[in-house]
């Protein structure tokens, strides 16, 4: 599956529920979001479906997401579900790793794997700053846990001026001692991240270098994901930085999105995509058919983002710019 500028399509990202159990200040209001009602969420059976359907048309990588994606009820039978599917090749979770400890093995016998878990702070009280939630020690269990039952794991950090600057050394050492890689992801201005202020990749890459010696650049990971990854002298694992906004990738994006309630998304700065969940609950649509609206959608998949520049999209992109919070998108 490609699009029209010739981007191969084959990982999709799905969020199966916008509720999360911490507030994290760039990604939700403290207060909280009105939630999808449970009606209007995608059953597992539908999501199923529509991985079977892109698993045809050539996704072999799919990433669940959410919200918090383990709040939801019975999630290893989403996973035995994708396992299955010919054609899935990899299936991983983005979670906060709160709730993660108790599951972890049902999750990997269900066939879940590879874990990324957000921890943006090893400080507890500037952790439940950032959160809203004194909820380190469950996510330090969950680390455990992934890296026991064997799942591949990777840390995941937003550095933020006004939130973390000072636990970014600390984050990053956890590949000193673990053998897990460490990224840290630039700031996107969506939704509560307009908010605040970002830390570049290449001020941390700076700062790292200073105090943990000279790296070298790692190999790039299969798969070609987005991450530039540095081997640290002493360390375990990588550091690795993605970098949508100082060095935007988009001319090799693979994937697209299914927010929770049945939205087929082509790109995080924009709403541009189609309501699949219609096609699902008609009764009369075949998998022909959502095939064909598929493939028409991923033609239109926007050539770029413009969240270095805001304001200077084409009038027809400002229109369909993207408004929501990143726990109601499935970043």
């Amino acid at each position: 599956m490609t699009d029209n500028t010739g981007r191969v399509i084959d990982y999709l990202r799905i969020s199966v529920t916008d509720k999360c159990n911490l507030r994290c200040r760039y990604c939700m209001p403290p207060e909280g979001v009105t939630s999808l009602r449970h009606e209007d969420i995608l059953s597992f059976e539908e999501i199923t479906r529509v991985c079977k359907i892109m698993a045809r048309l050539g996704i072999k990588k799919v990433r669940i997401t959410g919200g918090e994606p383990l709040v939801r009820k019975d999630i290893c039978r989403l996973i035995e579900g994708i396992h299955v599917i010919p054609g899935i090749e990899e299936i991983a979770m983005t979670t906060n790793a709160t709730l993660l400890a108790p599951l972890a093995g049902e999750l990997k016998r269900a066939g879940l794997d590879r874990v990324n878990i957000s921890l943006d702070a090893l400080d507890p009280l500037v952790f439940a700053a950032i959160t809203g939630r004194d909820a380190l020690g469950e996510v330090k269990e969950g680390l455990s846990a992934a890296l026991s039952v064997g799942f591949g794991v990777k840390i995941n950090c937003v550095p933020c001026r006004e939130l973390n600057e000072g636990e970014l050394r600390r984050v990053a050492a956890i590949a000193q001692n673990q053998p897990v890689d460490v990224r840290f992801i630039e700031l996107m201005p969506i939704g509560c991240g307009k908010q605040f202020h970002g830390i570049s990749s290449g001020e941390l890459l700076k700062d790292f270098s200073a105090f943990f010696g000279e790296p070298r650049e790692a190999p790039a990971s299969p798969g070609g994901g987005p991450a530039c990854y540095y081997n640290f002298p002493g360390f375990q694992g990588r550091i690795g930085f993605i970098s949508p906004i100082s060095h935007k990738f988009c001319k090799s994006c693979n994937r697209v999105r299914l927010t929770a309630e049945g939205r087929f998304k082509l790109c995080l700065h924009y709403e541009s995509g189609i309501d699949l969940r219609k096609y699902l609950r008609d009764g009369r649509t075949e998998d022909a058919q959502i095939e064909e609206a598929i493939l028409e959608a991923v033609k239109n998949k926007p050539a770029a983002h413009h969240f270095e520049s805001p304001g200077e999209e084409m009038p027809s992109e400002r229109e369909n710019v993207e408004e929501r919070n990143m726990n109601q998108i499935g970043g």
